[in-house]
This record gives C-alpha cells, sequence and structure tokens, in this order.
C-alpha cells in the first residue's frame, strides 16, 4: 500500500494539537498494517463516491480514497472535515 497526502491533509494536520497529531500517526500506522483494524471503524462517507472516512478518536477523523494500492490521504480533523468532503 502507498499513501499520498493531499495539501489539505498537511495542512489539517499541522493545526491540530501535538497530542492529537500522535493519535493521528497511531491510527494510520494501524490502517497500514490492516485497513479494517476494528477500532479505524472505516465506512465510507454518505453522499461521495469513493471517499472513506477512518476514526482517529471519538472526535476526530481522516479522511481518503482509494485506487488500487495507492491511499490518497485527503483530510483530518473533527466531524466537520466530514461535511466538507460531502459537499465537494
Amino acid at each position: 500500500m502507498r499513501f499520498l497526502t493531499l495539501g489539505t491533509f498537511k495542512k489539517d494536520y499541522e493545526r491540530l494539537p501535538k497530542e492529537i497529531q500522535k493519535q493521528v500517526d497511531k491510527a494510520l500506522r494501524l490502517f497500514a498494517q490492516d485497513p479494517r483494524y476494528p477500532s479505524l471503524q472505516v465506512k465510507r462517507i454518505k453522499g461521495t463516491e469513493g471517499i472513506w472516512e477512518g476514526r482517529v478518536s471519538l472526535v476526530h477523523r481522516f479522511t481518503f480514497s482509494r485506487e488500487s494500492d495507492l491511499v490518497t490521504l485527503r483530510r483530518v480533523g473533527t466531524h466537520d472535515i466530514l461535511k466538507k468532503e460531502s459537499s465537494g
């Protein structure tokens, strides 16, 4: 599995508190090992085609799309990012 990180993801990540960044790092390590890891609760975002979300914490999520073995990390943050993804 290869990862591509969009600029939006990088900006979102940099704005997060250090403790949340550590949680994101851990979630992405788990995702790289097993995208179906139970605590990630990966699911497609309603109203989108091909955009998925993974759980970082109770209130933080990361979004991604996947094509073959390439995972594109799109956004990371609170539930608000899911609204942005589903609106375009």
